[in-house]
């Protein structure tokens, strides 16, 4: 394989970034309203505390 190998798919996304240059600025909102959260630990305690365990087989049925 040829040192300066790029695949297709790298070719696209280095065009598409070029002609959209706030691809990434906008990645990064859509990442911040998704997943960064802030955590509240007085929820998450009452959370692990409602969890119930799982049985090892869980599609047996008793």
């Amino acid at each position: 394989m040829a040192k300066n190998y790029e695949s297709e798919i790298t070719q696209f996304i280095k065009k598409y970034k070029a002609e959209h240059p706030d691809t990434e600025a906008r990645q990064r909102e859509g990442r911040s309203r998704l997943w960064d959260k802030q955590i509240d630990p007085e929820c998450q305690e009452g959370y692990r505390a409602a969890r119930v365990p799982q049985k090892p087989y869980v599609y047996q049925t008793d």
